[in-house]
């Protein structure tokens, strides 16, 4: 069975740091294209990062997080990590980890739909 966990998440003041982890199970993750999505109550799931398969020759970030945010890979461990630093307010989400099957799409994606495979989430919350 295909299974996505995430981990990590939590409350953090403003200004701080947490790593999220998305294990997997039943697959290896290298062979995926992954990404990092978010969610807020009442608004559309949005993309967050995304890391392409194998060598993650593509690696893609929201311009709302460029430069905090650090997504990668350690194949030992079947885990993609998404390290968020200098974190805001607007942060707070429910952060979703996702893997694309497609063979034939070269590098990663941001659309939702594209993704075939989703964990159930982690809650994120910036508050002081």
């Amino acid at each position: 069975q295909l299974r996505l966990v995430e981990s990590g998440g939590g409350l953090v003041q403003p200004g701080g740091s947490l790593r999220l982890s998305c294990a997997a199970s039943g697959f290896t993750l290298d062979d995926y294209h992954i990404a990092w999505f978010r969610q807020v109550p009442g608004k559309e799931r949005e993309g967050v990062s995304c890391i392409s398969r194998r060598d993650g020759g593509r690696i893609y970030y929201a311009d709302s997080v460029k430069g905090r945010f650090t997504i990668s890979r350690d194949n030992t461990k079947n885990t993609v990590y998404l390290q968020m630093n200098s974190l805001k307010p607007e942060d707070t989400a429910v952060y979703f980890c996702a893997a694309d099957a497609t063979l034939w799409r070269p590098m990663c994606i941001m659309g939702r739909d594209v993704y075939d495979y989703w964990g159930q989430g982690t809650q994120v919350t910036v508050s002081s």
